[in-house]
């Protein structure tokens, strides 16, 4: 990890308060991007690893001493003037109340709040990586409508607020109405309802999300416009890099493993799952073959989690 005028290393945290706001401070007007609000953080030193970067700077900084932390997200960005790879961590643990030991302005913003701080163009995946669940439900394959509303309702309660109506079974008539109703349902719990692209169903307005699949992905030239969010499926790298540039919300790579529903699709496997995360600065989905326990494996390759149907009893 070479730390010069023209590639930069730097390791950054997400620290939450017992309020789940996250810290954010204020970068000194006579430094690169001064001025904007970032995670904390900072350049690693010469053969230093992220993480004791991360708690050598996290102390400096702030005063704290990280006991436990999570890697969360690997963001690559080129700045005209240098390119910046940030290693970014979850902060489980620390001890210490953080304070601004030189004297930089800090503060506590919740989650949703975060779109009003002026951040530098590299810490902006971070927002969209801190904002989504470890779990994305996709519902498929229940034939008929009470089928789909049966386990919708157990998701929900369950305290899923991000899942894909994907229900290719279901005529397009009842798609809608369930679109519908379980975005309203999800609108109101504070979630988004993600969906397949369909006539008569539109996002703006409707706090729903649009679920792309990799043709659909490669025929676009931006990103598609008043969703929630966007997502795409993906079954290669090439996929993955479309998604980034595009800049859409999240991926959902897939299979990782063999699978029951597509015996015909070759596995990815996990070496390849992992070489490919470490290209790319894109929330990602892991899907095809997991289980819930798999869920910690996925997160240090770099993931946001996992997807599925079976893994959620569909």
């Amino acid at each position: 990890m070479p730390n010069t005028e023209a590639d930069l290393a730097v390791a950054a945290g997400v620290i939450r308060n017992i309020q789940g706001q996250v810290l954010l401070a204020q970068r000194h007007e006579q430094v690169h991007q001064g001025g904007k609000w970032e995670f904390p953080g900072g350049k690693l030193k010469p053969g230093e690893s992220a993480l004791a970067g991360l708690g050598r700077e996290l102390d400096e900084e702030l005063g704290i001493k990280v006991q436990e932390a999570r890697f969360l997200i690997c963001v690559r960005h080129r700045y005209p003037e240098l390119r910046v790879t940030l290693w970014v961590f979850e902060v489980i643990r620390f001890t210490g109340v953080p304070h601004g030991r030189e004297n930089q302005p800090l503060a506590w913003v919740g989650p949703s709040e975060l779109d009003r701080y002026d951040l530098p163009a590299a810490d902006r995946p971070i927002v969209g990586a801190l904002t989504l669940p470890a779990f994305y439900p996709v519902l498929e394959g229940k034939g008929e409508e009470e089928g789909y509303r049966a386990q919708f309702y157990r998701l929900l309660e369950q305290g899923h607020r991000l899942l894909y109506l994907r229900a290719r079974d279901l005529p397009t008539a009842a798609y809608l109405s369930l679109v519908e109703e379980f975005g309203y349902a999800l609108k109101t719990a504070g979630g988004c309802l993600m969906i397949r692209p369909i006539d008569g169903a539109q996002g703006p307005g409707q706090a729903l999300g649009l679920h792309l699949t990799h043709s659909q992905l490669h025929n676009l030239s931006f990103r598609p416009y008043g969703w929630q969010r966007v997502a795409a499926a993906c079954h290669s790298l090439y996929d993955l890099k479309q998604a980034e540039r595009l800049g859409i919300d999240f991926a959902v790579l897939s299979p990782v493993q063999a699978t029951l529903t597509h015996p015909e699709a070759s596995p990815l496997g996990w070496e390849v799952v992992a070489h490919w995360l470490e290209k790319i600065s894109l929330p990602t989905y892991l899907m095809g073959g997991l289980a819930r326990c798999d869920l910690d494996r996925a997160r240090r390759l770099g993931a946001q989690g996992l997807a599925g149907i079976r893994l959620f009893g569909g």
